[in-house]
């Protein structure tokens, strides 16, 4: 199981968006982009997270967040490809859908943009 690191800087979320890759589900969207090999590390996996004022106050963007934080651990530690970027964008939906939704949401995007990996 490879850990999870933390995107926390802007420019990264920016850079990841304008890969211009990226899945909708109903509760999530995932966006990723490839590393460069000089931004080192290249076996690691990237993800950042993110709750707009459109998925309601900061309860709610929180509680998306924890969500999609939680969701992220259990999925893509196991079958995330590594030197990906990873954005997940919290949808209306992702604080009231059921967590199993949410699991199926994720993995569903990872196998669509070709970033699944079966591992361990």
């Amino acid at each position: 199981m490879a850990a999870l690191e933390r995107l926390k800087r802007r420019a990264d979320f920016l850079r990841v968006a304008d890969g211009r890759r990226k899945w909708v589900t109903p509760g999530l969207i995932l966006q990723t982009l490839a590393r460069a090999p000089e931004d080192g590390a290249a076996d690691a996996i990237r993800v950042g997270f993110t709750a707009t004022r459109k998925i309601g106050n900061a309860v709610t963007r929180n509680r998306a967040r924890r969500r999609l934080r939680s969701a992220a651990t259990s999925v893509m530690a196991r079958h995330a490809a590594a030197g990906f970027d990873y954005v997940l964008i919290a949808r209306a939906e992702t604080p009231t859908r059921p967590y199993a939704a949410l699991i199926g949401d994720l993995e569903v995007a990872l196998r669509r943009l070709g970033t699944w990996h079966d591992g361990s």
